[in-house]
């Protein structure tokens, strides 16, 4: 049996229009069985996401996530995803790790930001400083060419040089005041502490939760959630496994009515917001939406 191997050069056949599109008609498929494997060595993180669409297929996407790499100028994650044919479970393809990742989280955000966020945002906040919060700032001037950027990041040089790589972006150091004056807020970190509170968001505001991923782990305090309409991607993934949601459920802060929708929701109409509301979307990146992401650039990639 023959299979493809896809680098990451294959992202110039890719649009976030056309994956967002991708994403919304895999959820059409019945639903997607998921499992998610977690092994610690602190800090590292060995995370296997697995999932199986009945009629797309099967992936396997294996990430190590190794915090302290930076500091020796290697990714913090890394990683390979694999495609299996549906019919005989035979390998499809290898796709390039950060190439799926890139494009899948990214547009897992734009797929809720078109239906919830503010349609004339005019200022986003871009929270981090790595390939992800890099590949929100592409996404996001993407979807709003004329809205101004700001960058916010715990080590300012790292914001200041995604800053200087795009147009009509600053980077800030007084988070607060730049989450304040932001219509969207987007955060890509790996932080395990909340970085956005609550008491400092309006009526109007979307935010988008992108970072968290392990039970230990959040990007906003109690009082955004309380304050919020709250959505996500895949409450398989994120209520149960995700600290962003799992620790406020636990604790009573929030309850299980309180998430208003995930993406299987969106056909029947769930995802809609209010101008005089906070809209909050956690993405929390399942393996569903990979292997859709794989499948759509195989399918590019064959194309070409």
């Amino acid at each position: 049996m023959t299979f493809e191997i896809i680098p990451f050069e294959a992202e110039a056949l890719l649009s976030w229009g056309e994956l967002a599109d991708a994403l919304v008609a895999g959820h059409r498929l019945p639903r997607a069985d998921i499992a998610d494997s977690f092994v610690h060595r602190e800090p590292d993180t060995l995370l296997t996401r697995s999932a199986w669409i009945d009629g797309m297929g099967m992936a396997v996407k294996t990430a190590t996530i190794f915090p302290e790499n930076p500091a020796d100028r290697i990714p913090a994650v890394n990683g390979a995803v694999s495609l299996y044919r549906d019919d005989h479970g035979t390998l499809d393809a290898i796709v390039d790790f950060h190439l799926v990742t890139k494009w899948k989280t990214a547009a897992d955000s734009m797929v809720a930001a078109r239906l919830l966020a503010p349609e004339d945002a005019d200022c986003i906040l871009i929270v981090g400083g790595g390939h992800m919060a890099r590949a929100m700032r592409e996404a996001y001037g993407w979807l709003y060419p004329k809205a101004r950027f700001l960058v916010w990041n715990r080590t300012p040089a790292k914001a200041e040089e995604i800053a200087a790589h795009f147009p009509n972006t600053l980077f800030v150091t007084d988070l607060e005041s730049a989450v304040r004056a932001s219509d969207i807020v987007s955060c890509a970190t790996m932080s395990r502490e909340p970085l956005i509170e609550g008491n400092w968001l309006a009526a109007g505001q979307y935010i988008d939760l992108i970072g968290a991923f392990r039970a230990d782990m959040r990007e906003s305090d109690d009082e955004a959630l309380r304050r919020a309409r709250i959505f996500i991607d895949s409450r398989v993934t994120v209520m149960e496994h995700i600290g962003e949601l799992k620790i406020p459920l636990e604790e009573g802060v929030i309850a299980p009515g309180d998430i208003v929708g995930d993406f299987y929701d969106i056909e029947a109409g769930a995802f809609t917001r209010a101008p005089d509301e906070i809209t909050l979307f956690k993405n929390g990146g399942g393996a569903h939406l990979d292997l859709i992401t794989a499948r759509h650039i195989l399918e590019k990639w064959r194309a070409r």
